[in-house]
């Protein structure tokens, strides 16, 4: 039988998973980054519909997860998922497994999860989450599912390995040398590359991914209507749409504040150019993640000499990537070669083969 493989990416803004496959082609879906505490879990009600959310134990506690998450949480919802080793915390496991309950699986033979680049640093960190995750967890409902091996990897490593595949160019790719960039909603990453192994020296994470952009948006939105202004979703909705925010009933024109908010991927940008330099030597950049958008711009300006690769649905590019990867890596284990005459190996793709 064909091994069971699924990818999930926990990010510090969204939760995003490979949902099913169906003909060849990777259906994903993603809920917020936000797990809501409780004593025990609650059938709660909204409107009188059942709100799109799961109750899924982690460390003594019941934390509510998915689409409709923000109708649980207090008006103080501290995100704790803001630290190197996150992937350490009761609530980083509840994400995860909130995402195994709407995969409706009982069994998965491979799991695939990425990391920042700087958490991926902390190799003993990345080993006890290999170890926790492989095993039987309990989901929502009574329901489990049992892990028979997870491997983690650098996030911006599954960009790389979706954008090779995605264009038939992964044995181009294992001859050049590559920067991989993933503005995310926390962090800003960047991933350089020698064919699928990292170069760590070059490779990093700054806190300068979309919500220091958001913030500074609030914050100019505040200081404008004398309030507290607080609807993130609403500015970020606003940012990739182009339309005005409502702010007091009010069209809100944002204009006035995006000159200090491009100052946030100019930073990051060049906190990056301190480590990979003009990327003389680097034949691919490819930009990924959910802030691309906002961030390409910065990237353009600081290498105008490259051309900067985008991918489609770049929010999932590293999750596709996780469950590419992942898929070739349980076909070899299983003596059954790789498709395509792809080669993958998801250690070297990973690590650059520190492990």
């Amino acid at each position: 039988m064909e091994p069971i493989v699924r990818a999930v990416d926990v990010g510090r803004g969204n939760t995003k998973f490979i949902s099913g496959i169906k003909n060849g082609e990777l259906r994903c879906d993603m809920f917020p980054s936000q797990a809501h505490p409780s004593e025990a879990g609650q059938e709660a009600e909204a409107w009188g519909a059942r709100r799109k959310t799961v109750c899924i134990p982690a460390g003594g506690l019941v934390y509510e997860v998915g689409p409709d998450v923000h109708l649980a949480a207090d008006v103080f919802n501290a995100n704790v998922l803001q630290h190197d080793r996150y992937c350490d915390t009761p609530e980083y496991l509840a994400l995860l497994l909130g995402a195994l309950h709407y995969m409706q699986l009982e069994r998965i033979d491979l799991l695939v999860v990425g990391l920042p680049v700087a958490t991926y640093k902390l190799k003993s960190l990345v080993t006890a989450l290999e170890r926790r995750l492989a095993g039987e967890h309990e989901l929502s409902k009574g329901r489990r599912v049992k892990v028979v091996r997870a491997k983690a990897i650098a996030q911006p490593a599954g960009a790389l390995m979706h954008y090779g595949l995605t264009h038939s160019k992964v044995a181009q790719l294992r001859k050049e040398r590559s920067l991989i960039v993933d503005p995310g909603r926390r962090t800003f990453d960047w991933l350089v590359t020698q064919g699928m192994q990292q170069i760590d020296k070059r490779s990093h994470s700054v806190p300068r991914g979309m919500h220091d952009v958001l913030q500074t948006m609030i914050e100019g939105i505040s200081r404008s209507t004398g309030s507290h202004y607080r609807d993130y979703d609403t500015v970020d909705a606003a940012l990739r749409t182009g339309k005005k925010p409502v702010v007091f009933q009010k069209e809100y024109d944002l204009t006035r504040h995006l000159p200090l908010a491009r100052k946030i991927p100019e930073q990051a940008v060049a906190e990056m150019m301190h480590y990979v330099g003009d990327a003389s030597d680097i034949r691919n950049i490819i930009l990924v993640g959910g802030g691309a958008f906002f961030y390409r711009a910065a990237l353009k300006a600081a290498f105008p000499n490259h051309a900067i690769h985008e991918l489609k649905d770049p929010i999932y590019a590293n999750v596709k990537g996780f469950q590419q990867a992942g898929m070739e890596l349980a076909r070899a284990l299983v003596g059954g070669g790789t498709s395509a005459g792809v080669r993958v190996d998801i250690n070297e793709a990973g690590s650059g083969g520190d492990e």
